[in-house]
């Protein structure tokens, strides 16, 4: 007589998964089987034919392809490490007993991460073009003898764009850090203390293997966020100059709604980003999961 009343709630919680169920699987799951499928076809949208591995082979001999790869590739290798490291120090600085305004500190390395991606954009954009606050300052300071062409010049393009990444999503790894040292046991510190350890010790000894977890999980996100890298590059640089700061992303949307339509090539593309965000993945928890399990 007991057994009837739990077979009845485990057949009544099915109705509240199977909603969220059917919404994901019609919403995700079956565009991106509808996008793999496509990626195996070319011809205009109104007129897909089936073409085998004809867009994976194109993309071998694509310049353009090749350039944003590397384009991409480049941020990811500059732009994680730097902004994880950068997080990481500023999350133990503020996590500091003895520091004054640490709520302001935190809400103002916090706030660039909610702004609009278009507003900040256009931001970086207006301080660092030519006649811009920031070659002003170098040029006052006489730290440049001339201005730095940052929208123009292939190099410095792709400086700014990842300035711009690190200065907006570095706040919000922080966060995460700063979850993370509040729940390490202050004693560890206090006995590391007594054993005259010094600061640095206890950052690479103490702080960073606690903090493991955190560095796995922000490594990951950030990574997943480079390899699709939008909204920085179209409103800063639009891909230019030459296609010297264009992402895999952007290339998508140009062969999407830019160019002419090309669906098929495209979805192949965008299969590449999920291979690779698939990839770098498992590796990341491979190489910083624990080896114990």
């Amino acid at each position: 007589m007991r057994i009837k009343p739990q077979l009845t709630k485990k057949s009544t919680g099915r109705y509240f998964y199977l909603p969220s169920v059917i919404i994901i699987s019609v919403l995700v799951f079956f565009p991106m089987l509808q996008a793999l499928m496509m990626s195996f076809q070319t011809g205009s949208p109104v007129d897909m034919q089936f073409s085998g591995l004809s867009n994976y082979i194109r993309m071998l001999s694509d310049a353009t392809f090749k350039k944003a790869a590397l384009n991409t590739s480049l941020y990811l290798l500059v732009q994680v490490p730097v902004m994880i490291l950068l997080s990481m120090v500023i999350s133990v600085l503020l996590n500091q007993k003895n520091l004054k305004f640490r709520s302001f500190f935190r809400i103002a390395i916090f706030l660039p991460c909610i702004t609009s991606l278009v507003s900040y954009s256009l931001i970086m954009k207006s301080l660092f073009m030519e006649s811009g606050l920031v070659n002003t300052i170098l040029l006052n300071s006489h730290l440049i003898s001339e201005p730095i062409m940052w929208l123009t010049h292939p190099v410095w393009a792709k400086v700014l764009i990842i300035l711009s990444i690190t200065w907006r999503w570095t706040g919000y790894n922080m966060i995460f850090f700063l979850s993370g040292l509040q729940n390490i046991d202050p004693s560890i510190y206090e006995a590391a203390d007594i054993d005259g350890t010094t600061e640095w010790q206890k950052f690479f000894r103490i702080t960073v293997p606690m903090l493991k977890p955190i560095i796995l999980f922000t490594t990951i996100t950030s990574t997943i966020g480079t390899l699709q890298l939008f909204d920085e590059v179209v409103n800063i640089t639009n891909g230019g100059p030459a296609n010297a700061t264009m992402t895999l992303s952007q290339y998508i949307y140009n062969l999407s709604y830019k160019f002419t339509p090309n669906f098929g090539y495209a979805a192949a593309i965008s299969f590449v980003i999920v291979i690779a965000i698939v990839l770098l993945t498992m590796i990341q928890m491979r190489l910083g999961g624990d080896r114990d399990d």
